[in-house]
């Protein structure tokens, strides 16, 4: 294994294991309502927490990576996990469990939000923009070991110890991480964190990245209800056996080999008419024409993460991890919202409600991806060299 493929398994170790944590109660909601008395939409917190404090923790990570570098800040954030992990494993009470998940969600950003911008900077530069699918990879990887790992897990030992195993994640990758991950070059300043907000190019790749998961999320969250009723009367454990889908983001790296041959830009564009295509497809009643519907719904929902997360490196030469943490902020933000919207949408209109409220995110995405407009000269991932020439070749 050369260094650089050391480097890279070392940090998607560690971001398999921070999207593991971040989901781990998603899969026991129910054995937490048991455990502490509370109500499912209570229980519901142990992951609305964490995602609200990913979203507020990006904007404290981001620009303190662009002062420590990047490969302190995600070591940093690895070790900074394990505690809250152990605290949530053990809490005592459901107030205190959910002390400790916002604990993790304010240090998973450190990763997550910085990761990106680190991608792009250490690891295309090498290998090209598969690097980047290789992350999301590994994201994916984690996400399904956080839900279907734990609740296997938990069946056999309990949840508890189920969680308290994900600290041997953060652990191991912070070892793996030592010395092994390269340092990119001195992250280029530039005004600060509040100069990004008038960067309208970084604003409508973030703007597309979120509405495109506000349409991912908004379909696999309530398509279980549509499952469970005529025509299809599918029981609440065979409806959920659409999260398999999600095994699609693991082609995260076909994804990256085609933003290098297409651009980010037209990959995204390519995502965008795909989940469309998908929704339509899911209008049908026929179960042949529903699952391939929202298989491509989740492969585009996964290409154009890829896809956008190389933009946001296109869009901001200085101060990426600011950026990066605006990305993230308008990404789970969208996402926090289609898991609301949507549903508002079912209770009065159905499933066709469901789609069209979908389709409308997408036409959000299609126009803030055109306002987003062309590429500037790059560094070519191969060259290393700016090149006007790749810039035409690749729009």
């Amino acid at each position: 294994m050369t260094p650089v493929s050391r480097a890279l398994a070392g940090f998607m170790l560690g971001a398999a294991g921070m999207f593991a944590t971040m989901y781990s109660t998603q899969a026991i909601l129910p054995e937490l309502s048991r455990d502490f008395g509370v109500s499912p939409s209570r229980a519901g917190l142990s992951v609305s927490v964490v995602v609200g404090a990913v979203a507020l923790g990006g904007w404290v990570w981001g620009p303190v990576s662009d002062r420590i570098g990047r490969t302190r800040t995600i070591r940093l954030a690895s070790l900074l996990l394990v505690p809250p992990t152990i605290g949530v494993a053990l809490a005592p009470g459901f107030d205190a469990l959910l002390a400790f998940r916002a604990l993790q969600g304010l240090c998973m950003p450190g990763l997550l939000a910085v990761g990106a911008p680190y991608v792009v900077e250490a690891f295309v530069p090498r290998i090209g923009s598969r690097a980047m699918g290789y992350y999301v990879s590994a994201l994916v990887a984690g996400g399904l070991l956080g839900r279907l790992g734990v609740a296997l897990a938990g069946s056999l030992v309990g949840w508890r110890a189920a969680i308290g195993f994900l600290v041997v994640l953060p652990l191991a990758a912070a070892a793996a991480m030592r010395g092994s991950l390269p340092e990119p070059p001195p992250p280029a300043r530039g005004h600060g964190a509040l100069r990004h907000l008038l960067n309208g190019r970084l604003l409508a790749v973030a703007v597309a990245g979120g509405s495109l998961f506000f349409a991912f999320v908004g379909t696999f969250t309530y398509v279980v209800y549509r499952l469970e009723q005529p025509p299809f009367s599918y029981s609440a454990a065979a409806a959920s056996l659409v999260f398999v889908l999600w095994l699609l983001g693991l082609t995260g790296p076909l994804a990256g080999r085609a933003a290098d041959r297409v651009g980010w830009r037209r990959l995204t564009a390519l995502a965008l008419a795909a989940s469309a295509m998908g929704l339509l497809l899911t209008l049908s009643d026929r179960l042949p024409l529903v699952v391939p519907g929202l298989a491509l719904v989740a492969a585009a929902m996964f290409a154009g993460y890829t896809a956008t997360q190389l933009g946001v490196g296109d869009a901001a030469l200085a101060d990426r991890g600011s950026a990066s943490a605006l990305y993230f902020s308008t990404y789970y933000g969208a996402g926090a919202l289609g898991a609301y919207l949507p549903g508002v949408a079912w209770e009065r209109w159905g499933w066709t409600g469901v789609a069209s409220v979908g389709l409308g995110s997408l036409a959000l995405a299609a126009a803030a991806l055109a306002a987003a407009g062309e590429r500037r000269p790059h560094i070519s991932a191969r060259s290393g060299r700016r090149s006007a020439h790749v810039v035409r070749r690749r729009r």
